[in-house]
């Protein structure tokens, strides 16, 4: 994931929009320090290169360095540098604010992951674009990290049609008559409509459509459906989602379908990251 300077630069001035009042009250200005981070959690890490360039912005020279993507025990440093104090304190709490959210929802898709794999389901995790504004990036290379795949990364790149769209069609029959020329226009994209309504369904995979989006249907009422729908077009791209976690992910596993499309890692509990900083 590629974060340009300004972005990194933005981050360490939301947390210092002028000087750090603390330390120049104390007198914590000049002189060397070491800062240290480390876990005190199992996880997967992610976003230690960000902190990597928190660094070099601040004139921190970089000692001991994790990669994303890294398993690590409990007790793990992840990333360690030297620098003047003040910088050493700017770089404190932003740094670990990147890596205790970022680790949290790694380390949580890695579950998910490793909860369908070694249950004999090879099946993609797809993550939703429901992000807080301003963290798509770091989340995007956290769930990445933990081996799942965004489902969208915004409204440019796929073509998913929901009730929402519908609405301005006049009914699905309309829609229907509008598949081809869709197809036409967007030639080398899948199309996908969100759906709830069988009959619904059972229309638009008689029609030809690329996939269905299967929004909170129950995972038993649904692997019926996934069947029957094959027989229709067996060529057809069938996703599950909505509400899909820990607690029932494998049941809609079971279903059949193509990908299991989840908010589920985005409200991870941040990974306890510790920070010691030492004068030199």
């Amino acid at each position: 994931m590629f974060f340009k300077r300004e972005e990194l630069e933005k981050f360490i001035e939301e947390d210092i929009p002028y000087f750090d009042l603390t330390s120049f009250s104390l007198g914590i200005e000049e002189g060397e320090a070491r800062i240290s981070y480390f876990t005190r959690e199992n996880c997967i890490v992610s976003g230690s290169e960000e902190v990597k360039g928190i660094f070099e912005i601040l004139g921190i020279e970089v000692e001991n360095f994790v990669r994303s993507g890294s398993e690590v025990e409990e007790g793990t440093e992840l990333i360690s540098g030297l620098g003047n104090v003040q910088n050493v304190q700017y770089a404190w709490k932003v740094g670990q604010n990147l890596l205790d959210n970022s680790c949290g929802i790694a380390t949580k898709t890695r579950k998910l992951v490793n909860l369908l794999k070694n249950n004999g389901f090879n099946i993609p995790i797809l993550t939703t674009r429901k992000v807080f504004p301003g963290t798509k990036k770091q989340v995007t290379k956290a769930i990445l990290m933990g081996g799942a795949v965004p489902h969208r990364m915004g409204l440019s790149e796929t073509i998913l049609v929901f009730d929402q769209h519908k609405e301005f069609l006049g009914g699905i029959e309309n829609f229907v008559k509008k598949l081809d020329m869709v197809k036409l226009k967007c030639c080398e994209k899948k199309i996908v409509v969100e759906v709830k309504d069988f009959e619904e369904a059972r229309i638009l995979a008689r029609a030809g459509i690329d996939g269905l989006q299967f929004d909170k249907v129950k995972a038993s009422e649904l692997e019926e459906l996934i069947k029957e729908l094959r027989l229709i077009n067996p060529s057809i791209i069938i996703l599950a989602a909505g509400g899909i976690n820990e607690n029932n992910i494998l049941e809609y596993a079971r279903t059949g379908a193509n990908g299991l499309v989840t908010t589920a890692m985005y409200h991870a509990k941040p990974i306890d990251i510790g920070v010691k900083i030492k004068e030199v």
